[in-house]
């Protein structure tokens, strides 16, 4: 089975598949109160209709093999892992042609907030080092009924991500 590292998550590396931002530690210019700094605009997306955000749980397992993914053919998805260092797959967008021999696993730290472009390939985030994993999904409302592609690998399109 092929293995895919995980990698520091870096904006080079990353650029290909969405953006991020440290939410815990804002930098640059800033709005200022008495009591307050507001940092503004710091990772934008665009939303015809409503926006959801869905709290998501995923247990740690003993091997982290990828046996399923999706993608969004309209929408960008945002993932904020709240109470663990989350541990990212994707693979390039390829109008839906599984394209496995180019995923890549990025550990995004806790309070990071990750925007997935639209058509990239991904499925949940897996806990980095605690034996669950709580994250925020945000989503236009109901992208996983009416935007979400999720496709079973083959065996020989399967991998593991390793440290």
């Amino acid at each position: 089975m092929r293995q895919v590292k995980v990698q520091a998550l870096c904006r080079e590396e990353f650029a290909a598949f969405g953006e991020y931002y440290d939410m815990a530690a804002p930098e640059g210019y800033f709005l200022e109160g008495a009591i307050h700094r507001f940092y503004p605009d710091r990772l934008t997306t665009a939303c015809g209709g409503r926006l959801a955000f869905s709290p998501l749980t995923v247990k740690r397992t003993e091997r982290r093999v990828i046996t399923q993914q999706e993608y969004h053919t309209t929408t960008e998805e945002l993932i904020l892992p709240l109470d663990d260092d989350m541990i990212l797959h994707v693979a390039p967008a390829s109008g839906g042609k599984v394209v496995t021999e180019h995923a890549k696993a990025f550990l995004v730290p806790k309070n990071t907030l990750v925007k997935i472009k639209t058509a990239v390939w991904h499925l949940a985030p897996l806990p980095a080092t605690k034996d669950q994993l709580t994250a925020m999904i945000i989503l236009p409302e109901c992208t996983y009924a009416n935007d979400c592609t999720v496709v079973d690998l083959a065996p020989e399109e399967q991998f593991e991500i390793v440290f």
